[in-house]
């Protein structure tokens, strides 16, 4: 129902699957990124989501960031749907900066208080409600530190991730919960081998939209001042040719490795507790999963497992 209370959330569903697209053309026949093909079961990891944000966000502040390529993909997932989430569509593919800042500046624009929950499309999460309940808890630390942004962090099992890593500072709390971010590393290359204290980056990020867009403003000044001037043509008949014009020559930028890397001092991280994290971004990761699950999902069955690790 619209006027629901709390938080708002962002969901980062623009990827175009990198490194796994072409495993899922050679094992499901699909030519179509990760976050829209049932790699573990019956629902999409898009689908797996939605429903594990609805846990703690009203669909009616549930907002999907994705580009004009994939509205195909969109309109399938949501054929059916009685209450179906706000989907912005960005022109073209400029990277995970704007696909953040875009819906956080639309946000803000409606509620200029607003916390917003980035997560993105194509993660496995075992232990959703525990997960949820941590995020409920982060956006409540917000009160304290109205300025941070908030990146969750997961318990290390290997001495490399694909995501990249944080490197925990000094706690911000007396629970010692929250700290600070000495430094977060982006996904590699860029990233070295995992400090012995260090944790992996989950990519869920939780913030006031208005942080977002103050640190947007700084460390991608040029993005930031053309999705603001869309602004201007909020809820006209204007605003999609406004649109297209903020991203026509907007340059391209990574949420973690172009804006949040590159200033440390505003960010905090919260370490996550009895939640089991993966990102899907290889078919080793996917691999990994499965093996987890304790699940083989039929387009598994005539697969040479040296195939599946790849």
């Amino acid at each position: 129902m619209r006027g629901a209370s709390g938080p708002w959330a962002i969901v980062l569903s623009g990827g175009e699957g990198g490194a796994l697209r072409p495993f899922i053309r050679r094992v499901l026949g699909l030519n179509r990124p990760t976050q829209y093909v049932p790699l573990l079961g019956p629902r999409s990891p898009l689908r797996q989501t939605l429903d594990r944000l609805a846990l703690a966000v009203s669909t009616d502040r549930t907002v999907v960031s994705t580009v004009r390529s994939h509205t195909a993909y969109i309109a399938e997932a949501f054929q059916g749907c009685a209450s179906p989430p706000y989907v912005l569509v960005q022109p073209e593919d400029r990277g995970t900066a704007a696909g953040a800042l875009h819906p956080a500046h639309w946000i803000g624009r409606r509620d200029p208080d607003a916390t917003v929950v980035i997560m993105p499309s194509d993660h496995f999460i075992l232990g959703e409600a525990t997960l949820m309940a941590q995020v409920l808890d982060a956006a409540r630390a917000l009160e304290r530190h109205p300025g941070r942004v908030i990146l969750l962090g997961a318990p290390a099992t290997a001495p490399e991730g694909e995501d990249g890593w944080l490197e925990p500072g000094a706690p911000l709390d007396d629970d010692g919960a929250l700290a600070t971010v000495r430094r977060l590393w982006p996904r590699p290359p860029d990233a070295p081998v995992l400090a012995p204290d260090g944790l992996w980056n989950t990519a869920i990020v939780i913030a006031r939209a208005a942080a977002l867009v103050r640190l947007g403003e700084v460390a991608q000044p040029e993005m930031s001042a053309r999705l603001a001037r869309v602004g201007g043509f909020a809820g006209s008949d204007d605003e999609p040719a406004a649109v297209h014009q903020a991203y026509a020559l907007m340059p391209h930028a990574r949420l973690f490795g172009d804006l949040l890397a590159r200033h440390p001092e505003h960010l905090a991280v919260w370490p996550l507790q009895r939640v089991t994290w993966s990102g899907l971004g290889t078919a080793r990761r996917v691999a990994d999963v499965l093996t987890r699950m304790r699940v083989r999902p039929d387009w598994a069955e005539p697969v040479d497992p040296s195939a599946i690790a790849v």
